[in-house]
């Protein structure tokens, strides 16, 4: 906890010159007598999810003015996974949030910010702001942008979303659909802005700031287009006012029971898997060592069930239905015995007092959130995998995974790149029994760690979901469903295992023990990997400077210098 607030940054003499350049856009000496509250607003056109953040950063300013505060909007750049994926573009969406961290540290120490409220909604720009406030150690706290509501069901009883296209898609390339009804459903699945519908990456990872500690209790799953999420943004603003003025930082919020919470809330949402790398991420901003924290995700990936049925663990609920349940407090509020119930938050009260008294006025619904006596299942939403393949882990979700293929043995068809499998799919090469290996997708190999989210989609669409696998050092999206493993360290381009399949080889995958083993002597991988050779990828500009600095996934594919 740092020093209590008692005057204007800018006031004394010595920064005269800082007063005057503030006093060239408007200010007088009486608003910087006050806590300078920066607004770092994530808005743009480009993204849904990011669409209408003017009108909250507007709400924000708005509660920093009513506490006593004073203000300053700055922008932050924001990648859409949805937009960027399917392309070469997709290696820049992991990267961004390097960017996204480095720009919002220099913002608020450049102009000695005395606090800051973080407004974002997707994949990236979430983990990257709360990078930014961990490093820091000032004020922050996160605002979410909010889910998009769902859209029109089809082929069943689950709203459509923003990934039911990518699904269609692949019934399309089979004739189960015609392309009038794919082009309809490009209206229907994406009704209002937001971030996408499901428990994928960008909702995971907001209520992973609530789990934190650092949003406000009952905010992270606040629909876009709600009311409710107006409020939160001003009482946000109203947060950051009293957080300076009672001396409450960052890093008295982000410590390691905090994140040692957040996981165990991830386990039981049934998270995305990219969770795992911003977790390390975040964690490695307050010093954390990544093999202490991946320690923590396999402890409680072998003992916190699955409580909760979002999509794409259900094909019913969607991330709208999760908030009408009650959201994180009821989350917290059922997992109270095994969480760290003091932890401070953003409201200057613990996570067990903030879940006691944040109340929902929707009904509980226990087919979304049910008990830790009633679980869904008793494999949590994540798990930790090892083995021959993965002697650095790799990353599962139990929680998308039909129970049928959760023990799943095929043969190898390898592909070097995404682009190769997605053709093969389309061309209908991907049989029953396969497992389809996609490498040198890795941080430094593609480069920037893309998701194999068109694949599975494909597949899924094509009916191959749950006949079929798919491993590779690159990632997933949140919203991927079938067999599928991911993060798998050491990547092919740093000369991992994955590098030495070969078409026809015999793969296990072994979700309920956590274990991935190719069936290959070990003789025969020594003579494979004496044969290895690895050329970069020619890339320019920032994609090579992450190339050269990234680590693995199994470090949260941070950029070390």
């Amino acid at each position: 906890m740092q020093k209590k607030f008692e005057s204007g940054t800018f006031l004394p003499d010595s920064l005269i010159s800082c007063r005057t350049l503030y006093k060239a856009n408007g200010f007088s000496n009486d608003d910087m007598s006050r806590p300078i509250i920066g607004v770092c607003n994530s808005f743009t056109d480009i993204v849904p999810g990011h669409r209408h953040l003017k009108e909250l950063a507007e709400q924000v300013k708005y509660g920093v003015y009513r506490a006593g505060g004073t203000p300053v909007e700055f922008g932050c750049i924001a990648v859409c996974d949805g937009v960027c994926t399917t392309h070469s573009g997709a290696r820049y969406s992991l990267p961004s949030r390097e960017l996204v961290a480095d720009s919002i540290e220099t913002m608020a120490l450049a102009h000695r910010l005395d606090g800051l409220v973080l407004i974002g909604s997707c994949d990236k720009t979430v983990p990257g702001m709360l990078m930014a406030a961990a490093r820091l150690d000032i004020p922050c706290i996160f605002l979410a942008g909010g889910c998009m509501l769902g859209g029109q069901s089809f082929g069943g009883k689950r709203k459509s979303d923003s990934t039911s296209i990518e699904e269609a898609y692949g019934m399309y390339q089979v004739g189960k659909i015609g392309h009038d009804v794919l082009e309809d459903i490009t209206e229907l699945c994406c009704p209002t802005v937001g971030s996408c519908q499901h428990m994928a990456t960008a909702n995971s990872m907001c209520c992973m700031a609530e789990s934190l500690g650092l949003s406000l209790p009952g905010s992270a799953a606040i629909p876009a287009v709600y009311n409710d999420r107006l409020r939160a943004a001003l009482l946000s603003g109203e947060a950051a006012v009293h957080m300076v003025l009672e001396g409450i930082t960052s890093r008295d919020i982000i410590t390691p029971e905090a994140i040692r919470n957040a996981i165990m809330v991830l386990m039981a949402t049934g998270g995305s898997t990219n969770c795992v790398i911003h977790t390390l991420a975040i964690a490695h901003e307050i010093g954390l060592d990544s093999k202490t924290v991946m320690g923590w995700f396999e402890e409680y990936g072998n003992s916190i069930p699955l409580i909760c049925r979002i999509n794409p663990a259900s094909k019913e609920f969607d991330a709208e239905d999760f908030y009408k349940a009650g959201g994180i407090p009821e989350v917290q509020r059922q997992m109270k015995p095994l969480l760290y119930n003091d932890c401070m938050t953003v409201t200057g009260k613990t996570i067990g007092e903030n879940a006691a008294s944040c109340r929902s006025l929707y009904p509980k619904n226990p087919d979304v959130i049910t008990s830790l006596e009633k679980p869904f299942s008793t494999l949590a939403g994540l798990a930790i995998m090892h083995g021959n393949l993965a002697p650095d882990t790799a990353v599962a979700k139990p929680a998308a995974v039909a129970e049928e293929v959760r023990h799943f043995t095929g043969k190898a068809i390898c592909f070097d790149s995404e682009d190769a499998v997605s053709d093969a799919i389309a061309k209908q090469l991907i049989k029953p029994g396969h497992v389809v290996v996609v490498r040198y997708e890795g941080p430094k190999g593609a480069p920037g760690m893309p998701e194999m989210f068109k694949p599975m989609k494909l597949l899924y669409g094509q009916g191959l979901n749950k006949c079929t696998a798919l491993i590779t050092d690159g990632r997933f999206s949140g919203t991927n469903n079938g067999c599928f493993v991911g993060h798998i360290s050491p990547e092919a381009a740093a000369g991992g295992p994955i590098a030495l399949i070969e078409d026809g080889d015999e793969i296990e995958i072994d979700i309920p023990n956590k274990k991935l083993e190719l069936h290959v002597s070990d003789e025969e991988l020594a003579r494979r990997k004496a044969a290895f050779h690895y050329e970069p990828q020619p890339v320019e500009g920032y994609l090579k400077r992450y190339a050269l600095h990234a680590r693995s996934a199994d470090q949260g594919g941070i950029i070390i210098d």
